[in-house]
């Protein structure tokens, strides 16, 4: 630890206590700080002057307040399960990681107002869980959901699996508690649906990623849970075939349909290659679809309308084959080989991702001229294509050929893939982030897609309410 950190790490033990406060370093006692150093893509590694662990607001204002005072940065961090670099240090040794990771209480549930306060650091699993121990449903869903904290979903703005039905991070919060960068602390914990008095402060720090405020709680939407849900696996040979199943399971089910993602081949190869404990039902075909309806009537009412929406799609040579989940294990495995995707392309060896958004309409041409400029220009590349086709988010991610050193591959060869798939995304009119967010990967690719009069009126609100810079620096901007 430098000598002048000394002060402000002493008036931090004084403030969190010894458990509030991890310190690293070579000395036997020194903390290690790895977990909250490196990020889950193992790409980004840090090194922290200390780790500080506020056990409530009023400590997330006051670590705020000493930082401010000695000119340090803070890195707030919820599960560390971002994928853009967005919440690890930098290698200067000087920032202090503010993990909310204590802050994990319930605060309130308003079953009749269906709204739950929880503070920043619980568990997106344990608010689902809440939620369901009511007979309610919170329905933010996604493949970190056991680790990953609802105050990152929301400095994120995650997305998941049910946006279709339900939206981002942003539309299921009605108030947020926010520390701001002089260390006050704002109280917009509302449960209300209509509140219109003035600008949205809710929505400037939803998806700031921590670089506006500190989120320290949040009041969150809950839904009736459905009577019934049925989940099926279709196979089609084209994704243009996946696009019009989508119109007609829109046309067929309406606001029922509350899942539809899509696997290309090679993606359900890699499960098949490093998790083959994990049984998929149907045989290998170009695209895979799952989809899932909610039905609030009955279960059969549901099953009449999912056997109905897959003869229709049957009958109209939409999909080759279908398999419908019979019970909530048949349907939790379907969806785990969705989730295993991620897990099974690291098992393979780094890659490049891409976290994009398209017109629903425009992603088959997206995705065919696409791989045919990658496949040209880097011949055996890999296309680990899959995502949540009702909302036009893809992961269109770039695997190395086979046998070539995937680290190799990547230093080499990622600014120019990158330029040639950013280079069709906004020709196609989407967006280069769709819900990982900017982090410290997309920076660059920000502000050069991004239009100088938007980037001037975001560097504008940084400097208003962070005009010292402490608050996660080199991310976003």
């Amino acid at each position: 630890m430098r000598q002048e950190h000394a002060a402000l790490i002493e008036a931090l033990t004084s403030l969190l206590g010894e458990a509030g406060l991890l310190i690293g370093g070579a000395k036997a006692g020194d903390a290690d700080l790895s977990a909250y150093e490196l990020d889950w893509r193992r790409r980004y590694a840090g090194r922290a002057l200390a780790v500080a662990r506020p056990a409530n607001t009023e400590q997330v204002a006051g670590v705020v307040k000493l930082c401010a005072a000695h000119g340090v940065s803070l890195v707030p961090q919820g599960g560390n399960t971002g994928l853009v670099g967005g919440s690890t240090p930098d290698a200067s040794g000087t920032q202090i990681v503010l993990s909310l990771s204590r802050m994990n209480r319930v605060r309130a549930l308003d079953a009749a107002n269906l709204t739950l306060t929880v503070e920043a650091g619980a568990i997106l699993q344990t608010v689902q869980a809440t939620a369901a121990a009511q007979d309610l449903l919170f329905p933010l869903s996604l493949a970190a959901e056991g680790s990953c904290t609802i105050g990152g979903n929301l400095a994120s703005n995650a997305g998941g699996t049910q946006v279709l039905r339900y939206g981002n991070a942003r539309e299921l919060c009605l108030g947020l508690e926010v520390v701001t960068a002089a260390g006050e602390v704002w109280d917009g914990l509302s449960g209300l649906r209509k509140d219109n008095t003035g600008y949205d402060l809710r929505d400037l720090f939803i998806g700031s990623e921590g670089t506006l405020g500190i989120i320290t709680a949040a009041t969150l939407k809950l839904f009736p849970k459905p009577v019934a849900k049925m989940t099926a696996l279709a196979a089609c040979d084209s994704l243009d075939q996946a696009v019009q199943l989508l119109s007609l399971a829109r046309a067929r089910a309406g606001s029922g349909l509350t899942g539809f993602e899509v696997m290309n081949e090679f993606s359900l190869g890699l499960v098949r290659k490093h998790f083959p404990q994990l049984q998929q039902p149907l045989a290998a075909s170009a695209w895979m679809v799952l989809l899932e309806i909610s039905d609030a009537e009955s279960e059969a009412h549901a099953r009449a309308l999912f056997e109905g929406l897959l003869e229709a799609a049957l009958e109209a040579e939409l999909i080759s084959d279908a398999a419908v989940a019979e019970s909530l294990p048949q349907s939790h495995a379907l969806w785990h080989l969705r989730e295993s995707i991620p897990l099974a392309q690291a098992e393979e060896g780094l890659n490049i991702k891409h976290d994009i958004a398209l017109p629903v309409s425009a992603i088959p041409a997206f995705v065919s001229g696409t791989d045919a400029a990658l496949a040209q220009a880097f011949p055996g590349i890999r296309m680990v294509d899959f995502g949540h086709l009702g909302d036009g988010n893809l992961h269109y991610n770039v695997q190395a050929p086979e046998g070539q050193a995937a680290g190799e591959f990547l230093s080499q060869h990622e600014k120019a893939i990158n330029a040639i798939v950013y280079d069709a995304v906004v020709a196609h009119g989407g967006s280069v982030s769709a819900e990982h967010g900017i982090g410290q990967l997309k920076r660059e690719e920000l502000v050069a897609r991004k239009s100088p009069v938007a980037i001037g009126l975001m560097r504008a609100i940084k400097q208003a309410l962070d005009p010292q810079g402490l608050l996660n620096p080199g991310r976003v901007l």
